[in-house]
């Protein structure tokens, strides 16, 4: 019997495959929601920047005026020794911690929760950000990369500005064994040999012909042994140019 697939492996729930979190720095979350950001605001200085090998962006550790330490994500701008407002009657800064209700149309934000005092969900990959679209009543329209517009309580908070570490993947990585290292770092596997090029009973769409020699396309309720190629796929290939009716 030949090799199990990749997915396959990860769906087994081997030890290759689990992530390295006892190297993670923080667990990325807002502080617990109180009534001081409900009904006030707190002001916190910018100590450091951490690199967290548990996200792309950077970590900024920042001290609080009462005393909390907190690790939140850092936008494109911040400086150590910056300011960082957060609360419901807090000042603009960026990377300051606002409910949405403060968020102007247009502004951009990242890091949304989805329900309040969940954390934040949403928007935490390096140089992404969200938009504010419009309010109605208790909910406020926010506009996602993926062009996506979600109603949200208007409670939920948000970070101000854009994520830090945006264009990191246009750098060259020159080297195999740079990619080697920035996978370990998420304990990911690499390199990964293409179906093609390994045998038929490993792989389905393996053998000595060089080419897939079946359709790539998979159904939804594939079994994880052939769920493999272009999945649940509405079209593969080259579209078709589109000739107006004379």
């Amino acid at each position: 019997m030949g090799k199990l697939l990749k997915q396959q492996r990860r769906g087994k729930g081997s030890g290759a495959y689990r992530a390295p979190s006892h190297r993670y720095k923080a667990n990325l979350q807002y502080r617990k929601y109180d009534e001081v950001e409900k009904t006030s605001s707190l002001r916190g200085q910018i100590l450091e920047f951490i690199d967290d090998p548990a996200r792309g962006a950077l970590l900024m550790n920042v001290a609080l005026q009462n005393g909390e330490r907190l690790m939140l994500l850092a936008p494109e701008g911040a400086v150590i020794g910056g300011h960082v407002d957060l609360g419901v009657q807090a000042s603009y800064t960026l990377g300051g911690v606002y409910p949405l209700s403060r968020m102007p149309d247009g502004a951009t934000v990242y890091n949304i929760e989805m329900q309040p005092g969940d954390g934040g969900k949403l928007v935490r990959a390096p140089g992404s950000y969200a938009t504010v679209v419009s309010r109605e009543k208790d909910y406020v329209y926010v506009k996602l990369p993926s062009r996506k517009v979600l109603s949200l309580p208007a409670t939920c908070r948000v970070q101000f500005g854009i994520v830090c570490g945006g264009g990191r993947l246009e750098m060259p990585l020159m080297k195999a064994g740079t990619n080697f290292y920035k996978k370990h770092a998420q304990n990911r596997r690499w390199p990964v040999n293409r179906g093609v090029k390994m045998c038929s009973y490993t792989h389905p769409f393996g053998g000595k012909q060089h080419h897939k020699g079946r359709s790539s396309t998979t159904s939804r309720g594939a079994p994880p042994g052939r769920k493999v190629g272009h999945i649940a796929a509405r079209s593969t290939g080259r579209r078709k140019a589109r000739t107006d009716a004379q």
